[in-house]
Parts: C-alpha cells; structure tokens; sequence
C-alpha cells in the first residue's frame, strides 16, 4: 500500500492548496507536518502548518537523528520527522507529506514500497512567477530566490511517479485522487 502520498512542486504551483483541499474531501488521510526554520506567514499556525524553530532547535534534531529528509531551500531549513512514518505503515492508514524534491526522493528510496511521489507544476515558469507575485507575501529578491531554484527542481520531474499540471485545479485535484486511487 502507498501508506505516503508525497506531493513536490516549486513555490507557487498549488500544492499546498491541493493538499488542503485533498485533506477537506479525505479527512482521513492525516498530514505530515514539516519543521522549518522560515518564518511564520500571517495567515499560518504553529504545529498546524508547520512547526516553526530556531537554527538551534533544527540543528539539535538533526544531531538527534529526527529528520527522515530535510533540505535547505531559499535559505531555510525543511526537515520532515520520522517520529510517525512507522505506526502509518503499522496501522495501514494514509500520510500526506509536503516536501521539496530532494526530500520526496529521500522518502522514496527510504520507503520503496510505501511511497508514490506525485510533482505538481504548472504549465510555464512564467505561470509560477506570476503566482508568486500575487501572493503578496514575498519581496521581489525573495521571488528571485525562488525562481532560481525552479529550474533545478523542474529537471527532477521524471524521476517521480507522476506529474499534474495544475492548471485547472479541479482537473488537478482529481487527477491527484484517482492517482492514489481513493473513491472520489
């Protein structure tokens, strides 16, 4: 059973809100939450979105063996905790882990026969750039930052099970439902 759905995507693609909304119509399917060490946007919580920590507090779970993948992206720390990926497999239940490409290969050569790694992008980089910019969240060199990374992660693509664009988001969102093979 592919107990891990492991969504990718650069920034601006959609998948957190493809998760979200996977997680609205699933409630069942529980989420993996990332520690990170960028700072919290207005609209996140704590423990919810993700748990916000120090560079002292990352660099302690990194030297205590926590992370099953982390990954410095746009000059944050990411790190997914391998504290629950063990009692998923036992209890036969569903982990949707939100993760950059480096980290979802990580997952995926350390659980073979429990993950599938799904990219989200969207039809051109210019697409991503706008969507970055409509956030109103970021300042343009932290865009630029983002934009760098995109050609690095877009060459990633076919080493994951499947792609969606997401340019159509219902479209997308179904595409991602009938990939892990839920009931829609």
């Amino acid at each position: 059973m592919n107990n891990f759905i492991v969504i990718s995507a650069p920034s601006g693609a959609g998948k957190s809100t493809l998760c979200r909304a996977l997680q609205k119509k699933y409630p069942e399917i529980l989420f993996s939450i990332s520690s990170t060490t960028r700072p919290r946007r207005a609209y996140e919580k704590d423990g919810y979105d993700y748990n916000f920590l120090s560079d002292e507090e990352f660099d302690k779970l990194i030297q205590a063996d926590n992370f099953i993948e982390f990954e410095e992206v746009h000059g944050y720390y990411y790190g997914t905790p391998k504290s629950n990926l063990k009692s998923i497999i036992e209890q036969n239940q569903y982990l949707l882990l939100e993760v950059d490409v480096k980290g979802a290969l990580k997952i995926k050569k350390a659980y073979p026969e429990h993950a599938i790694t799904i990219f989200i992008t969207l039809p051109s980089v210019d697409d991503l750039l706008n969507r970055l910019r409509k956030r109103g969240s970021e300042s343009e060199t932290r865009i630029a930052k983002r934009m760098e990374r995109i050609e690095m992660e877009l060459k990633y693509i076919d080493l994951f099970d499947f792609c969606i664009v997401n340019d159509d988001f219902n479209r997308a969102l179904n595409e991602l439902i009938e990939i892990i093979g839920l009931k829609n």
